[in-house]
């Protein structure tokens, strides 16, 4: 603020809720986030242990039974908690594989330079001209039902974007004075990429892992959904809506709709923690953020 300017009371009313409707703002993604993770863990620990129940199979929603039965007999909710645990894991761990192999090609990339340089980005512009999806479906069908298929499938084809956005950031932070200043004291690329590029990027490394998340998510559905992820047997989103497609035709929408509104929560919650990271990472400026 200028000085020998002052500020009114009101507008320090206004400015004082806008800074808590802007923190507000940051905060209730990652709360529904939690309550999301929450769910996913304790419902099913307090359910306790399930076993097929076909005398009960696709029950509606009501009763000994909130959300419904699945065609097993299983309670739905139960399930549907049990499947968005798995696949926030398996997600979670393909955001940080796919992060961490990016953050290594761009550091790598802009450390050496020169014709390593040009190579690695063409090949980042190969992998990102393929199709993911189908790429994915080709790995893992390979290793049918395995977890560590969906999560090669991911990774492998995910991390181009975190190796751009690091090689960006990295480029505008070895122009620096003390990169360069580093370079003429004599110290080692192996020394400046880890002491000085590293911690320069860990922010929009985190903030591009929190991005993938959703993707992970929805790329995990959907393969699982297709039949080459998940054996059916494992409760994940995508295979309690792989199987609903057979039971909604019989009249049990809520097989089909409960995953779905699961895996909408879900992703919508993710994409929303990740916009929030991106605002936190560039705070705006002007008064309301003072």
């Amino acid at each position: 603020m200028i000085a020998g300017i002052s500020r009114s009371p009101a507008t320090s009313t206004v400015v004082g809720r806008g800074v808590w409707a802007f923190r507000a703002g940051l905060l209730a993604p990652w709360i529904v986030l939690g309550l999301v993770a929450i769910v996913a863990i304790g419902w099913p620990i307090v359910a306790g242990p399930q076993s097929p129940d076909f005398a009960a199979s696709l029950r509606a929603p009501g009763g000994e039974h909130l959300l419904g039965t699945d065609h097993s007999g299983y309670d739905l909710g139960v399930r549907t908690a049990q499947g968005l645990r798995i696949s926030l894991v398996i997600a979670a761990l393909c955001a940080v594989l796919s992060t961490l192999i990016g953050l290594l090609i761009g550091i790598g990339s802009v450390t050496v330079g020169g014709w390593f340089d040009a190579v690695v980005m063409r090949v980042v512009d190969g992998v990102n001209a393929l199709p993911h999806l189908v790429v994915g479906v080709v790995i893992a069908a390979m290793w049918r039902g395995e977890p560590i298929a969906i999560i090669a499938s991911i990774a492998l084809t995910h991390w181009p974007a975190v190796a751009r956005v690091v090689r960006a950031e990295l480029l505008d932070n070895t122009s620096a004075g003390w990169i360069e200043s580093a370079r003429l004291a004599g110290a080692s690329r192996s020394f400046i990429a880890t002491r000085h590029l590293l911690p320069a990027v860990t922010g929009q490394a985190l903030v591009a892992m929190t991005v993938l998340l959703p993707h992970a998510v929805w790329h995990e559905t959907t393969l699982s959904f297709l039949g080459v992820g998940l054996s059916p047997d494992e409760a994940s989103l995508g295979t309690l809506l792989g199987q609903a497609r057979g039971d909604v035709l019989s009249g049990a929408w809520w097989t089909l709709a409960v995953p779905g509104v699961a895996l909408m929560i879900t992703a919508l919650a993710c994409a929303a923690a990740a916009s929030t990271l991106r605002r936190a990472s560039r705070p705006p400026t002007g008064e309301v953020w003072r």
